[in-house]
């Protein structure tokens, strides 16, 4: 075999650092910004934080207007100014946040702990007149709760649980214990069924007996309840109709999870990235300075840096810095552009809400701002929108078309709002089929199978016709 060689000419994208991390910044929401933020500056000496006053402007920046009087408006697609109200090089003397009085950290490592639903059982248990063994095994069974409040075990695989100075444990053992903990705060802790749930509460209500006794008989017909079948349960309860609505609005009152209440949960905060208001000019776009992190370069460090040799171990970090500067400010440049693109085309939107939503595809912006889709993917994720009519993800604004019968499309927003518009005018007695919601969606001039209208109701999370029944 003859061995040859050969010159080819390919052409293959190479991803820089400093464009590797351009598109990482542009993909975190601003609550991951700001803690990679952070991060560079408690590695980076060279990067700081601007003081308030030192960053503040006079001016409201890269606002976009768009006159309702014009139907295009200015162009989105325009170069976004720089501006220096959100970075610059100063003349620091040390990385921000250095400094604050010891105080503050120290508050910061307090928390305040939720009480858990274990241990508020278990206070009330302490309080109780009873002796050791009943203690242990109403403990016992207060450690098997699972997180909404109910008792999944049955009481034979309990026994494990024990201490060995107890020994056997009997049923009619637990069955004590177990009224014990059903008798705690909150109402229809412990019960082992949806069904003994509601009963509990019912029996520790302000209630009437008949109420009560009627009230339980229902619940032996829960599921009868569930598909609505009421005239079933008006015969079976030997009660009139108002009899059966009067029942089951108390019985809607009562809570199914008793101790979901206790479960730690984490608060997420959304910020708003972009902020739009009304003007006289028409819709007005602008970022939001709270969000915006204000860096530089520490100047102290620059300048020593100047006057040492060019390979100098500091020099990378310094050009860090820059690029770390120079990227967040791009991707909030992206951000505003992106923004006005969509707000410019969905004015009818915020005018009327989303029955004016309009078909939007990521391709569109894309070729209107001369980026990828990939960028305007990144973009719309996990950066918000404050309007007037509420906090919105960039995304939402974006969705398919439905035809209608001029030829245009209609956005399957709008369509959905439609769907929940009839469902919410509809008579409860006689609630509207899929099939019809697709017949009255028709008349309006749109077109959209029964199978579409089944797919928009399921995704709003609105229940079937024949569940939507009462009386």
């Amino acid at each position: 075999m003859k061995v040859q060689l050969q010159l080819k000419q390919t052409t293959q994208l190479a991803l820089t650092p400093q464009l590797q991390q351009s598109i990482r910044l542009l993909q975190l929401s601003t609550q991951e910004l700001e803690q990679e933020v952070e991060e560079f500056l408690r590695l980076n000496p060279l990067l700081e934080r601007v003081d308030g006053k030192d960053g503040a402007v006079d001016s409201e920046p890269g606002a976009f207007e768009s006159a309702d009087s014009v139907d295009s408006g200015p162009s989105p697609s325009a170069e976004v100014e720089q501006e220096s109200w959100s970075f610059e090089e100063g003349s620091g003397t040390g990385q921000g946040g250095q400094g604050e009085d010891e105080d503050e950290g120290i508050q910061q490592d307090l928390r305040v702990v939720p009480l858990s639903l274990r241990d508020h059982l278990l206070g009330q248990v302490r309080l109780m007149p009873l002796g050791e063994r009943d203690q242990e095994l109403v403990a016992t069974l207060i450690d098997h709760l699972d997180e909404d409040g109910y008792l999944r075990y049955a009481f034979i695989d309990l026994n494990s649980s024990v201490s060995d100075e107890l020994g056997e444990v009997e049923e009619s053992e637990w069955l004590v214990a177990l009224r014990i903990l059903q008798s705690l705060d909150p109402a229809g802790i412990g019960a082992r069924t949806l069904s003994e749930c509601l009963e509990l509460q019912l029996l520790a209500s302000q209630a009437t007996e008949e109420d009560k006794r009627l009230g339980k008989k229902m619940l032996d017909h829960l599921e009868w309840l569930a598909q609505r079948e009421y005239t079933r349960l008006r015969r079976a309860l030997g009660i009139e109709e108002r009899k059966v609505r009067e029942l089951q609005q108390m019985l809607q009152h009562f809570d199914p999870r008793p101790g979901a209440a206790f479960s730690a949960t984490e608060t997420r905060y959304v910020v708003p990235d972009v902020i739009v208001r009304r003007t006289e000019r028409g819709w007005s776009v602008s970022l939001n300075e709270g969000v915006m992190p204000r860096l530089r370069v520490n100047q102290v460090y620059a300048n020593i840096l100047k006057k040492g040799t060019p390979g100098h171990s500091m020099s990378q970090q310094l050009q860090e810095a820059r690029w770390l500067i120079k990227n967040i400010q791009q991707r909030f440049d992206t951000i505003l552009r992106v923004a006005c693109a969509v707000v410019e085309r969905q004015k009818d939107f915020l005018e009327r809400g989303e029955i004016g939503m309009k078909p939007l595809v990521l391709r569109e912006i894309a070729e209107a701002l001369g980026l990828h889709e990939s960028t305007i993917s990144r973009v719309t994720v996990q950066k918000y929108l404050l309007t007037p009519r509420g906090l919105f993800e960039l995304k939402y604004f974006f969705s398919s078309h439905v035809g209608t019968d001029s030829g245009e499309a209609a956005s399957s927003t709008a369509i959905r709002a439609l769907i929940r518009q009839l469902i919410n005018q509809e008579d409860i007695k006689s609630p509207l089929s899929d099939q019809r919601i697709a017949n009255l969606l028709g008349e309006r001039g749109f077109q959209v199978a029964r199978r579409t209208v089944a797919k928009y109701r399921e995704a709003m999370h609105l229940s079937a016709a024949s569940l939507r029944k009462s009386l």
